[in-house]
């Protein structure tokens, strides 16, 4: 049967979505490809921050995994989704005040160390000519010949210095379910999104009847399309975006008008410097003829002061 979910492309249904601790859960475990034993948001959560030219909704997580030699640890989680082309800078800022908060220092004995973190970055757009859907860049230690070190790694202060990352071109899913991170992530694909609303997406449960997890998201993506306040926030959140996109097709425009005018004076400078020129050329053939400057004008039909300031 094909339900009709809320979009959790927009920032207040994703919000609506991962608050669940439960489906924050399923997210962390399959981006991390680890067991996640526990789930907290972290202090400043739900921060959407909206600019001219961007808008960044960001959630911090604090989640306790399970290693596969059973060992436990925290790991910070700081998600980022933004709809449009961001500016790397943006991110790298947020991601140094995180580094700096005190809450993100864990104790150890006698001394202090950062908990280790995990970018994720939901990104509404594609990331140049990269291909894969989902990317995983992962940080590892060399000594000076280029070879890995393992033996005592990972290690506090390492991992104090140094996080991964995660980015998922939410365009480039495309109805792919090769894994379990794709499958949880296939509630983003907007390639299901209804043709008259971008805001609700038409999915076949019959996809997922056998997950308890995605039957589960699934649920809650079908009570934010039948919330009145989140519809409404979904509204301006289109409002917002066509006035971007409109001020920025009025930007293009502009843009454009002003690059042809630019064409249209160098081309007309181009043709007066060889009109110059051959005129130019045309006096001092005449003077090499013995033609008094009188002479010259009276036959270009120019004055002596013309003539003057054609030659400089």
């Amino acid at each position: 049967m094909i339900l009709r979910v809320a979009n959790p492309i927009y920032d207040s249904v994703f919000k609506y979505l991962v608050e669940d601790l439960r489906i924050a859960k399923i997210l962390i475990s399959a981006l991390l490809k680890k067991e996640v034993l526990e789930v907290e948001v972290r202090k400043h959560e739900y921060t959407n921050g909206t600019r001219d030219n961007i808008s960044m909704f960001r959630i911090d997580f604090g989640a306790k995994v399970r290693e596969s030699d059973g060992s436990q640890h925290l790991v910070l989680i700081e998600l980022q989704k933004t709809w449009l082309e961001t500016e790397t800078l943006r991110f790298r800022q947020y991601l140094g005040a995180q580094y700096a908060n005190p809450d993100n220092i864990g104790k150890e004995e006698s001394h202090e160390f950062g908990i280790p973190m995990v970018t994720v970055y939901l990104l509404g757009h594609k990331v140049g000519d990269i291909k894969e859907p989902i990317i995983y860049a992962v940080h590892k230690a060399y000594d000076y010949y280029g070879n890995e070190v393992t033996e005592g790694i990972p290690d506090p202060f390492v991992e104090s210095l140094v996080h991964d990352s995660i980015i998922v071109q939410i365009p480039r899913l495309h109805g792919r379910v090769n894994n379990r991170l794709e499958k949880v992530l296939s509630v983003f694909d907007q390639t299901h999104k209804d043709k008259g609303n971008r805001q609700m997406l038409n999915i076949d449960e019959d996809n997922y009847e056998d997950d308890t997890d995605m039957m589960y998201i699934l649920r809650r993506l079908l009570a934010a399309a039948s919330d009145a306040k989140l519809r409404q926030d979904m509204n301006v959140e289109d409002e917002y975006f066509t006035a971007i996109e409109n001020r920025d097709t009025a930007i293009m425009n502009r843009d454009k008008k002003i690059a042809e005018q630019d064409q249209y004076i160098a081309e007309q400078s181009n043709q007066i410097a060889e009109h110059l020129k051959t005129l130019k050329s045309t006096i001092q053939g005449l003077a090499n003829r013995g033609m008094s400057l009188d002479d010259i004008a009276v036959v270009m039909g120019k004055s002596v002061e013309e003539i003057k300031s054609i030659i400089g």
